[in-house]
């Protein structure tokens, strides 16, 4: 059986109540589901992850999710290097098109995922036919051509790139990715120069995972400090939301968005999921896939036990509420994902692994805090 999904605590009266008032939105006459994105009003922008097959089917229950509550979407894999451009010469925008057909047929801010990565970075990107690194000069030309040929063709379209992503380690120190070890650092002012020019208007962001590491959001301190130095713009920084049961504190994460605003540029809640299974480490010995399972998938296939759900809605609500507290220095915020059923989470790191990480549930419904959150706003 499939695991059991959060109770909806509202009754019948108060969504009754909240209908009527989130209703007026294209024919007064015709009451429309409450919304997530009208309950967030102008605090910021509200967006999910979405792949191009779950957008390929109109009446879909992602598709469904997605214009009813979301203004914001990023394409989750379509726009990174190894899909959109597998070969020297070829590019596969076809994904990437839909995203962005469907983001301006819903009217949403669309943001585009992500330029340079070097974990889905295409195989023969940093390499020459003999297999080693290339030489400076033609990763520079390279990461240029790739920029200008994918901003270009999404120019006016898109509201913002993730120009890099993930180039900091926890300590502080960069990721010894071969776009650094040929480039040095060199590569993202690079980046973001190249992305400029290809699109004035689009924003730029940099976005990076357990930025409440002391040593790497100090680490991205500075490098703010150097891309301004350089007369180079970054727009905002994307602070990865994968969170697990036990971390991080919400003080942890309050004090790195507070961080990044003193910096006078705009902080952007990424990536947002949090596990409610225990947390695995990425030393753990996970050979035996049975035995993993059993120990990182503990509730499958029962449900999962109701202090557990309500200990994690809490601790989602709470971060919830941060976000809305600090609104004002605070542009978007995404989950990565739609529903439970289509989290990346569930396969990671044990094959079949079965989380409910996300806002809405695997049948499509919002999670308690979600639901709290709408039904307050829409009775104001």
């Amino acid at each position: 059986m499939p695991p059991a999904t959060f109770r909806l605590f509202s009754s019948a009266t108060i969504l009754a109540l909240a209908l009527v008032a989130c209703s007026q939105q294209n024919n007064a006459d015709q009451a429309t589901p409450p919304s997530l994105k009208a309950a967030v009003g102008d605090r910021f922008t509200i967006g999910a992850a979405a792949s191009a097959p779950q957008i390929a089917t109109p009446d879909s229950q992602a598709v469904r999710i997605l214009t009813t509550h979301f203004n914001s979407i990023v394409a989750e894999n379509c726009m990174k290097c190894e899909v959109i451009h597998p070969h020297p010469d070829t590019y596969d925008f076809a994904g990437a098109d839909s995203i962005v057909a469907f983001a301006q047929e819903n009217d949403m801010e669309l943001i585009g995922h992500c330029l340079l990565w070097h974990s889905q970075m295409a195989p023969w990107f940093c390499v020459d036919s003999l297999g080693g690194n290339v030489s400076p000069e033609v990763l520079r030309q390279r990461i240029r051509d790739h920029i200008y040929t994918i901003v270009g063709r999404y120019k006016g379209k898109v509201r913002g790139w993730d120009v890099c992503n993930e180039v900091i380690v926890e300590d502080g120190s960069y990721r010894q990715s071969p776009l650094y070890q040929i480039l040095g650092s060199e590569f993202i002012f690079d980046a973001l120069r190249f992305a400029n020019e290809a699109d004035p208007d689009a924003e730029l962001y940099l976005n990076d995972y357990g930025m409440t590491a002391p040593g790497r959001r100090d680490a991205y301190l500075a490098l703010i400090d150097s891309i301004k130095a350089r007369g180079l713009r970054i727009d905002a920084i994307g602070m990865q939301g994968h969170m697990g049961i036990d971390y991080p504190t919400v003080d942890e994460f309050e004090q790195s968005m507070l961080a990044f605003a003193g910096k006078q540029v705009g902080v952007m809640v990424t990536e947002w999921d949090m596990s409610i299974l225990p947390t695995v480490s990425t030393s753990a010995n996970i050979s035996d896939v049975a035995q993993a399972r059993k120990e990182y998938d503990p509730y499958w296939p029962n449900a999962v036990p109701d202090s557990m759900a309500e200990t994690w809605n809490n601790r989602m609500a709470s971060f919830w509420n941060l976000f809305l507290k600090h609104s004002d220095i605070l542009r978007r915020v995404t989950a990565w994902g739609v529903t439970d059923a289509s989290s990346w989470k569930n396969d990671f790191p044990v094959p079949g692994r079965h989380d409910e990480p996300l806002l809405f549930d695997r049948q499509g419904q919002p999670k308690p805090f979600i639901k709290e959150f709408i039904n307050k706003e829409c009775n104001k």
